[in-house]
């Protein structure tokens, strides 16, 4: 009989989808043109100047823009996705095959991040379509905080109840606090059996919650004779390592609940710990020594896994290639929960879609810091496709590369030597407790590769790709090309074409050409006008303060006068009472942080600008002819109005009091500096 080469053995169980991209190429192209053209006539036009300052400095900024837009082309170009197969990897894949993975979570303020946004995080991974004896979760916990520590416990008991729930009635929002909502109700055609359990689990999320609010109210108790005792007089700054398996699966049941591990690395102000990449590398360390999976995933605490069979996704990559060469980790990308209408603040990376499957199609999409499962093998700096044997591998190499740990070297060799030792030889994290204590220790790494050729890379205060992204966006000619609109027309100059110039319809066709480009590229991903524009004003927003003060940073290092430092962001747990829709959900709060001053600078010099344009409007005899109104700046004043749109909550905020009001010290040293810009363009 003939062979149905359609059968579900041939289909592949994951493949590279390339859209077509044609007209955004013509249009991309159409753009760079225009954009030459702009550098051409600066060149050309240049000695017929009054004042060179402002044409040179145009024609500096253009040519950055210019090399800009050409390296978005050239990354854009190409458009693809990966799409997975989980229905044809279970068919095909025994589940006795797939490969162990270690998860990593990492939290550390129990205040910034609250622990039941951790813990909701935690569940959601607890109880994934994957078989528990494959899996080990960790908690890393460099704020050494006994409420996490116990909101774990806590939150292990309920996994034993909210796991065998979620399986059996294949839930597919396994994150208690977006499950159970206000609008998540059983239906009254449900089974009883189902309604009943429903409730049940859902007073047991309720207790769970209390228990951990009620205990984050409060100086936690530390009893010496008790688990907490070794957190008693510690500084979380200053402690010893402490590790504590919470639950172990060591029948290694599929169906039984992953280990559980708690870990806070010793820290010591006599030591650099290296941020969250200093943690990740604790955990690298510890994980090869309790569990060793092959494959470790790392989760930021507010993070939850959002579709139960994630992992059986990262498996079809797994096992998609006939070879390793071309899939050394896989990355996850991030969805928002819970976000504002239209995206007031520009939060939710939208505009950065295409930039990313450009990305993916050229090597691989990039490493963005969370939601990412890599090859333990290449985390300890050996490539996907290196054929490395143990044998080749000197114990003198390992003390090394790995430190002093005989456990972590042996492991580590059979990693690199892909011996593949099956996870049930370590199926007692807890007989290697005193070995990953010795690996979380403060001084370990001295005089090994740790953070310098293998696990995370040091200098930086996260590991996140999209921060080192951030911090090349060059915000200096942005805001240079910001302020010059005002200097023209308060210096009664120009660096655009008068209005009865031809030239000028290049600077409109780049201007009308841009921005509907980008709306027609929101467009095609769902995303609204209110929403485009929101994005537009928010990237100038960031580009001329965060970012400006990014790039500051940066180059402060760079010569040695300023340390990275690292702030933990506030994350915000919204409970089923709450409500989005009050007068304050969406509005800009200011505080008096410098970051935001040079965006009032901005704003206030372009006001000052546009005063000084109207009244010479005013003065114009418009009974002559249209003359008198060419000669003035009109495309300056444009450009201005521009910048006094995309600052409007800025300017709503020189008005409002309170959060919402930008300070009064900010404002009169915003206005300072301002003046000063108008006494130096006069001069």
């Amino acid at each position: 009989m003939a062979k149905n080469t359609q059968d579900l053995y041939y289909l592949p169980l994951q493949e590279t989808i390339v859209h077509n991209n044609k007209t955004a190429r013509a249009i991309e192209l159409v753009n760079l043109s225009l954009l030459v053209s702009v550098l051409v006539y600066r060149v050309v036009y240049f000695n017929d100047q009054e004042q060179y300052l402002p044409w040179l400095l145009a024609f500096l900024c253009e040519s950055w823009f210019t090399f800009n837009w050409i390296v978005a082309v050239c990354i854009k170009w190409n458009q693809c996705t990966t799409k997975t197969y989980p229905d044809r990897l279970l068919k095909r894949v025994s589940e006795s095959k797939f490969p162990a993975v270690d998860i990593f979570v990492t939290t550390a303020d129990p205040v910034l991040e609250p622990s039941i946004i951790t813990m909701n995080t935690v569940l959601s991974l607890l109880a994934v379509d994957y078989p528990a004896n494959k899996l080990a979760l960790y908690l890393s916990d460099d704020g050494c905080s006994p409420l996490t520590f116990y909101s774990l416990v806590e939150t292990t008991k309920f996994a034993k109840l909210w796991v065998p729930f979620c399986k059996k009635y294949n839930v597919q929002v396994r994150a208690p606090f977006r499950y159970f909502n206000t609008k998540a109700t059983p239906l009254k055609n449900d089974l009883l059996e189902f309604q009943q359990e429903w409730k049940k689990i859902k007073k047991e999320y309720g207790d769970l919650y209390k228990k951990i609010d009620h205990a984050a109210q409060r100086p936690f108790p530390c009893d010496d004779d008790s688990d907490f005792g070794v957190f008693c007089g510690v500084h979380r700054s200053d402690h010893p390592t402490i590790i504590k398996v919470v639950s172990e699966n060591k029948e290694g049941s599929p169906t039984d609940l992953p280990h559980v591990i708690y870990i806070s690395r010793e820290k010591s102000p006599k030591h650099q710990h290296h941020y969250k990449a200093g943690a990740m590398n604790v955990l690298a360390r510890v994980s090869g020594v309790m569990t060793n999976a092959p494959l470790m995933l790392n989760v930021d605490c507010d993070m939850y896994a959002n579709n139960p069979q994630v992992f059986l996704h990262a498996m079809c990559m797994v096992f998609g290639f006939k070879d390793e060469d071309n899939c050394a980790f896989f990355q996850f990308p991030q969805a928002f929960y819970d976000g504002l209408k239209d995206d007031p603040f520009g939060n939710q990376l939208a505009d950065s879609f295409y930039l990313i499957n450009g990305i993916s199609s050229i090597q691989g999409t990039v490493y963005a810091g969370s939601n990412c499962f890599h090859r333990r093998k290449v985390i300890y700096g050996s490539s996907p496709n290196d054929s490395t044997k143990s044998d080749n591998i000197s114990n003198e190499d390992l003390h090394k590369i790995f430190g002093k740990s005989t456990e972590l070297k042996e492991t580590a060799a059979q990693i690199l030597s892909e011996t593949n030792a099956n996870i049930e030889n370590r199926s007692c994290p807890s007989n290697f407790i005193e070995a990953a204590t010795h690996v979380a220790s403060c001084s370990y790494e001295y005089g090994t590769y740790w953070g310098t050729q293998i696990g995370g890379l040091y200098g930086s205060a996260t590991e996140d790709v999209l921060t080192g992204l951030n911090i090349h966006v060059r915000s200096v000619p942005e805001l240079c090309y910001a302020s010059l609109p005002a200097y023209c027309i308060i210096k009664d100059s120009h660096f655009l074409p008068k209005v009865n110039e031809r030239a000028i319809l290049i600077f409109m066709g780049i201007f009308v050409i841009y921005n509907l480009y980008a709306y027609w590229e929101c467009k095609r991903i769902g995303i609204s006008l209110r929403m485009w524009w929101n994005l537009q004003r928010m990237e100038r927003v960031n580009t001329m303060t965060g970012r400006l003060f990014a790039f500051v940073s940066v180059m402060l290092k760079l010569i040695g006068l300023s340390n990275t430092v690292f702030e933990v962001t506030q994350k915000e747990h919204v409970s089923n009472d709450d409500d989005n829709d009050n007068v304050s959900v969406g509005r800009f709060t200011y505080d008096n942080s410098p970051m935001i001053m040079p965006g009032v600078v901005i704003l206030l010099i372009n006001i000052m600008a546009l005063v000084n344009g109207m009244l010479r409007l005013y003065k114009v005899d418009y009974s002559e002819n249209w003359m008198g109104v060419s000669k003035l700046g009109l495309g300056e004043m444009f450009c201005s109005v521009w910048v006094l749109l995309c600052f409007w909550e800025y300017l709503k905020g020189l008005f409002r009091n309170g959060k919402y009001g930008i300070p009064s010290s900010t404002i009169w040293k915003s206005g300072a500096l301002a003046l000063l810009f108008v006494q130096i363009c006069r001069r």
